[in-house]
């Protein structure tokens, strides 16, 4: 069972048909809903394709000062930046490279504030909050959870903003309906309103999966049409991270080898769970497979599929395939581009898959294959 015979394995591969598809989308609600929209570089910032998304989008967002330096220099503007927490190492390249500073807490925003009224770009300032709400199920991607360290809670606030704030900015969603920031913006008001006619810009964070099939569009725009009218003050951003690269690509791997221990058959693969899609561990999901269903089906070959790591963790399973597998065979790991090559590392030094697009024509251009060099300057 082979897919592509044209492309190094392993390799993700985004096909810029989907992902044009995916910016088409953002880029209407941007323009009928007549807001912001940034990229989150936290779930995609595969810079070789940052000229397509120029196209339609213009602005990006940052957590980190390397973040907001590719912003400066690969999408052509500053970022707007949001960091838990800046250090006065890194704070002069953040005022230098960012357009918004989102501040985590007031303790952060009145030690940084005189640094940044001082410089000669002055950003805007903004702080983040935390409306105690979000439908999020999973802990680990639940920013408002109980005890969460991310944002100020109403309780830490009086009736005004301390002076130099300009913005705020919430974050409660991910891979969200447009009824879930509904909800949520309905406790922003119970909650924050008292402020909002103070301020210039309200950040509504990511988690919006407008590209995700089914969701409502029309609703999201109506929404947030809605909202513009109720405040007129108000720029509004939006910064969705998985929306720009949902169903963009996948991830081309091949089995070198298959193990049998007391019945369970695993099928090693040129790639690792552990190192190139730690979404699956973390969340945890079972990624999708092309060919292959979930769980253990009558009548069907099954296998686990373990990466090559020396990590005993590092597999997933069980699938279910119509055939028996054999070592060459490849496998195609569907929805592998957000939040999957901004978090590779090269852990038992196994490098990172290539990176390959698929252009309009068919036709593959590879944009990195990583080498020996690569490992070793990531080690010292």
């Amino acid at each position: 069972m082979r897919f592509m015979n044209d492309v190094p394995s392993p390799c993700y591969v985004m096909e810029e048909e989907a992902l044009r598809r995916n910016l088409s989308i953002i880029r209407t609600v941007m323009d009928e809903a007549e807001i912001t929209v940034l990229l989150a570089f936290k779930a995609f910032a595969l810079w070789k394709a940052f000229p397509i998304i120029k196209e339609y989008i213009q602005f990006s967002t940052a957590s980190s000062k390397f973040e907001a330096r590719l912003a400066f220099e690969e999408m052509g503007n500053p970022a707007h930046t949001y960091s838990p927490a800046y250090t006065e190492i890194d704070f002069g390249d953040i005022i230098r490279y960012s357009s918004h500073i989102t501040f985590n807490s007031i303790a952060q925003f009145q030690r940084f504030f005189p640094a940044v009224s001082a410089s000669e770009n002055r950003p805007s300032c903004g702080l983040r909050i935390n409306p105690e709400f979000s439908e999020v199920e999973t802990e680990l991607y639940n920013p408002c959870a109980p005890g969460s360290r991310m944002g100020v809670t109403t309780d830490l606030l009086n009736n005004t903003l301390p002076e130099g704030i300009e913005g705020l900015h919430f974050h409660t969603l991910c891979e969200s309906s447009s009824f879930d920031l509904e909800k949520t913006l309905t406790v922003v008001e119970q909650r924050f309103g008292r402020f909002l006619p103070q301020i210039k810009w309200l950040n509504m964070g990511g988690g919006h999966l407008m590209t995700r099939q089914g969701y409502d569009t029309k609703h999201l725009i109506g929404l947030l049409q809605k909202f513009k009218r109720k405040y007129p003050n108000l720029e509004i951003i939006l910064e969705p991270g998985s929306a720009f690269a949902w169903q963009t690509g996948f991830l081309l791997t091949t089995i070198v080898d298959i193990v049998e221990n007391r019945g369970i058959k695993t099928a090693i693969i040129d790639a690792s769970f552990t190192c190139h899609m730690p979404d699956c561990l973390e969340m945890p999901y079972m990624p999708v497979i092309r060919n292959a269903e979930t769980g253990k089906k009558n009548g069907k070959y099954v296998y686990r599929i373990g990466g090559n790591s020396c990590l005993s963790g590092d597999f997933m399973g069980d699938w279910s395939f119509d055939f028996p597998l054999e070592t060459g065979d490849q496998l195609i790991f569907e929805d592998m581009i957000h939040y999957t090559i901004v978090k590779t590392n090269m852990f038992n030094g196994i490098p990172h898959p290539s990176i390959v697009l698929r252009k309009l024509n068919g036709q593959p251009e590879l944009y990195r294959r990583f080498i020996y060099e690569d490992y070793r300057n990531r080690m010292c």
